[in-house]
């Protein structure tokens, strides 16, 4: 069986490696994307961002005359740690608590916090009352820390969806399944070997294309590459089992390329590939949990900008892994060899 399995490996790697032009767009499409979007967002945001300490999710903006200020966009958050952890990084500009000790939180090397405290000064002047100021230190995390993560991620994407989808729908197509069933191997064995193959040449592209950026934009990494890796190997893994549930009886390369598409756009507006879902609403949020990528992502930017450990991003990882197990059995119930 490993016998069959190993040759139905090698010889896909072999055929990726031989299509140079799929091998230099999997390959140069990241780096141009993390150089290109760091050069643009290199500087600083175009609004204010201030965190307002409180329970539930609507802003009560007649609690006080700051939070009816324009040109501030007010993110409600219930969870201190969190919140101070992102004043400290320079992700918000401000962090306040009003009620009956109203109090505020500044990184004092921001240079948008102090004009968003200069304008929370001149709201109090409107409305006299204490409050109390608290000062977070810490390094600002760049647009290019915070978006590596997204363009890695959305390259696994298309590469695990679309190397193995469409690929094994044009395998149908031509007749090359239809050849394979007369052999020994079976459809497990020929879907093991696939996923195996574009495992491996997912996560050796991803390790190049990450160590060449992280070495020469210097992004942030705190927490452990071997954790990151696994990461990245668990997501690939859940992905490329996605394309095979697509792949398994589709017969036509136009209706592939529909519903691979179909998949991968929501997958990528929701998944936090260039923006934070943090101001969305929770309908949103949680429709986003339904795709392997935002857990990908969610676990990896833990990971690089929080130092995560393995036990903390292991409910990614668990749900990545129960993910995989689905679409595998939906893949390998449903495959079929020929056309019809």
């Amino acid at each position: 069986m490993f016998r069959r399995i190993y040759a139905i490996f090698l010889g896909r790697n072999r055929e990726f490696m031989r299509d140079r032009a799929s091998f230099a767009w999997n390959l140069l499409l990241p780096i141009a994307l993390v150089f290109g979007l760091s050069f643009v967002f290199s500087g600083d945001r175009d609004v204010y961002t201030v965190g307002v300490l409180q329970e539930g999710e609507a802003i009560d903006t007649t609690e006080h005359p700051f939070l009816e200020m324009r040109y501030i966009r007010f993110v409600p958050t219930s969870d201190l740690d969190t919140a101070l952890r992102k004043v400290s990084r320079h992700q918000l500009d401000l962090l306040v608590e009003f009620g009956h000790a109203p109090r505020y939180w500044i990184n004092p090397d921001s240079t948008k916090g102090h004009f968003a405290e200069i304008a929370l000064m001149q709201s109090e002047s409107v409305a006299p009352a204490t409050i109390e100021k608290q000062q977070i230190a810490g390094d600002a995390v760049r647009y290019a820390d915070w978006v590596l993560p997204g363009i890695l991620g959305m390259n696994m994407m298309f590469s695990s969806l679309f190397g193995v989808g469409y690929v094994i729908v044009r395998y149908r197509k031509n007749g090359f399944l239809k050849r394979l069933r007369a052999t020994p191997l079976t459809s497990f064995e020929f879907i093991a070997a696939q996923v195996a193959s574009r495992m491996v040449l997912i996560m050796a592209i991803t390790t190049f294309v990450y160590a060449g950026t992280h070495m020469i934009l210097d992004t942030r990494m705190d927490g452990s590459y071997f954790t990151l890796f696994l990461v990245g190997l668990v997501g690939a893994i859940s992905m490329v089992s996605l394309g095979l549930v697509v792949s398994a009886r589709v017969t036509s390369e136009e209706l592939a390329g529909g519903l691979l598409n179909m998949i991968n756009w929501p997958m990528m507006m929701l998944s936090g590939v260039w923006f934070s879902l943090e101001g969305a609403g929770p309908v949103v949020q949680n429709m986003a949990k339904i795709f392997p990528l935002t857990h990908v992502l969610d676990a990896a930017r833990a990971v690089s900008l929080d130092g995560a450990t393995l036990g903390e991003v292991a409910p990614a990882l668990l749900a990545l892994t129960a993910m995989s197990a689905v679409f595998l059995a939906l893949g390998a119930t449903a495959f079929r060899w020929r056309q019809y």
